[in-house]
């Protein structure tokens, strides 16, 4: 018989990139006593990687858990970005109840649209909660409209329609339901999770049955499988069988070897869990997202959507260029090949791939930043590789029609730039759906457009709008392919010999186009130094020094200026590459070349393509 487990809330807080979930769930811990009154806690400790915390993102989402008035709340935090948002769908079919924190500021943004209408499809009641109102530009009031008329958008029931309002400034540690009333504290947040979100339902006499949603990786114990005890009860040394909604004949049998829950930001070891215990179970070496792990008496596995398909690849080489293995720790084929197949242990949304070279390893993700937070994670580790131009991945229809992906992109900025964003959109086959005035001077953009034309669009964005634009995207489903789109319009500067840059060379260069490098580096022949004025790529001679000669001019003692280099970012540079070109990615440099490095060999394919 089902019955209502009262000690236990389970709820995930969604949000658009940036809106704040982070530092609301640290604040819902302190104030929860999970810390000691003088312990020193980093901030956003939820964001546990590196990366994480420089960039301000959350990649995977995080369980917690704080005991409020004797009522265990575990609260995951997800990630707000689009292309991580394949671990946003999974962790909702482990809560009971979502916190959907929207800025004060900014309002309702794609990703907030494409979390809360996941959440919708469940049936999850919803919290929302405006974040932020100590910002002096908030419009608290404007954004409950904008809240309410999303709701109606996705076709919310009566109940999820009346959900209430909590406002809160993360920051500052506060939360309130009246925004006439000012408060202290985190109280009201707590309460209303306590009186709104419904405690788990389970029948505790039926047999086991566990949904594996997420997936953790441990050096220690391999891989930890995280998700939410449906019925009946889970312990340590139980046998039971692994089924899968999406393989009916796939069963296996196991045993539980440890078993935790979570308490603040530990996994604590416990001997048994109830029905709406949210539970990491190790000791299972091939445990996957999906997975139901049932009593072997009546193995019934529970339904879960699939997991979204990659649309965009990239290949991954092992590095050949004149400096390979200078600077990398990790630089062979079975290096590149143990590592990128270990990540699959915990990234689900990814796809490795083995090519006819052994040397070359075809990578597919969700888009450029799933695939730029991999690659800076193995240049961290010490890893040393090359990486192709990001493609998209078409698909046929029925009728063999070429299909590829499309992307929603949302796009503010200040109205006087808007001529221009419309403009280089449309080039790369945008088309602008709707435009509409915002606070502040500002106007919203709306277009459809495919996700290649946003391939490398992001630099050429941020100079436009003199680094003032938000450019938000969200993927939108396969559509007839579009045409084709002329990447870049500049030709690349390239090193003619092999050596090291000097200023002489470097200052006659510098008329021809933006260096990207400045005196004293290694250069080699086919690397790429620069970006040319013009269409056609230059090949020049950077190591030139200036000949000596006996006469002294007037002008000769006047030191030569260099412009300074550009300096690129990983994005940028992945932006940048075209696709006869490579990124070189070592722990200490970005290097750009062409793939065919010999000048006359490259000449030669490059008449043949014609």
């Amino acid at each position: 018989m089902k019955q209502t487990r009262n000690d236990v809330r389970n709820i995930a807080i969604i949000a658009h990139v940036d809106h704040g979930k982070t530092t609301l769930v640290d604040e819902l811990l302190k104030q929860s006593g999970v810390f000691r009154e003088n312990q020193e806690v980093a901030e956003r400790v939820m964001d546990s990687n590196d990366i994480e915390r420089e960039r301000g993102i959350t990649i995977l989402s995080k369980n917690t858990a704080v005991m409020y008035k004797g009522t265990k709340i575990n609260i995951i935090d997800t990630p707000g970005h689009a292309d991580f948002g394949g671990e946003v769908e999974r962790v909702l079919k482990m809560v009971n109840g979502v916190i959907l924190v929207v800025d004060a500021f900014e309002g309702v943004m794609p990703q907030t649209r494409f979390v809360l209408k996941r959440a919708l499809e469940l049936n999850h009641p919803v919290i929302v909660c405006i974040n932020k109102i100590d910002r002096p530009e908030a419009r608290p009031d404007e954004v409950i409209d904008e809240v309410l008329e999303l709701f109606i958008d996705l076709e919310a029931n009566e109940k999820q329609l009346d959900c209430p309002f909590v406002f809160a400034s993360a920051k500052q540690g506060t939360a309130t339901t009246d925004l006439d009333e000012a408060n202290d504290n985190m109280i009201p947040l707590f309460e209303t999770i306590l009186n709104y979100i419904p405690a788990p339902v389970g029948d505790p006499d039926a047999g086991t049955q566990v949904l594996i949603s997420t997936i953790d990786y441990n050096e220690y114990v391999g891989r930890i499988g995280v998700g939410k005890v449906d019925n009946g009860s889970v312990s340590v040394n139980q046998e039971v069988v692994i089924v899968n909604h999406h393989d009916p004949e796939y069963k296996k049998k196991v045993k539980i070897s440890k078993l935790y829950e979570f308490d603040g930001l530990n996994k604590v070891e416990v001997k048994e869990a109830k029905f709406g215990s949210i539970v990491a179970i190790s000791g299972i070496t091939d445990i996957h997202i999906g997975d139901t792990l049932c009593a072997p008496e009546n193995p019934k596995a529970i339904p879960f959507q699939k997991i979204s398909e990659p649309t965009i690849a990239m290949d991954f080489i092992v590095n050949d260029s004149p400096l390979a293995g200078q600077e990398g720790k990790y630089i062979t084929s079975r290096h590149l090949r143990d590592r990128l197949f270990r990540e699959l242990n915990t990234d689900v949304s990814l796809r490795v791939e083995e090519t006819d070279s052994t040397e070359r390893f075809k990578v597919s993700g969700r888009g450029e930043l799933h695939l730029s937070v991999l690659i800076e994670n193995m240049r961290r580790e010490g890893y040393e590789f090359a990486v192709s131009k990001a493609e998209v991945l078409y698909k046929e229809d029925e009728k063999g029609k070429k299909l590829e992906p499309m992307e929603l992109a949302y796009v503010d900025v200040p109205d006087e730039f808007s001529g221009v964003v419309i403009e280089k959109l449309s080039i790369r086959k945008g088309e602008l759906r709707s435009m509409n005035p915002i606070p502040g001077g500002y106007t919203r953009l709306e277009f459809s457009i495919p996700s290649r034309g946003l391939i490398g669009y992001r630099g050429d964005f941020m100079t436009d709008t003199k680094g003032n634009g938000i450019l938000n995207t969200i993927f939108d489903g396969y559509a007839p392919y579009k045409g084709d789109i002329a990447y870049r319009r500049q030709g690349s500067l390239i090193a003619f010999e092999a050596g090291e840059s000097v200023t002489y060379g470097l200052f006659s260069a510098q008329e021809r186009g933006t260096l990207f490098i400045g005196p004293g580096e290694k250069v080699y022949s086919g690397m790429v130094i620069g970006q040319s004025g013009k269409s056609e790529d230059i090949e020049l001679n950077v190591c030139k020094t200036k000949h000596l000669t006996n006469t002294r001019s007037s002008s000769a003692d006047e030191a030569l200026k260099l412009t300074p280099p550009k300096i690129m970012s990983l994005e940028q540079a992945l932006d940048f590459i075209d696709t006869d070109e490579l990124l070189e990615i070592t722990p200490e440099s970005l290097r750009i070349r062409k793939k065919i490095l010999d000048p006359t060999m490259r000449k030669r394919a490059a008449m043949r393509k014609q």
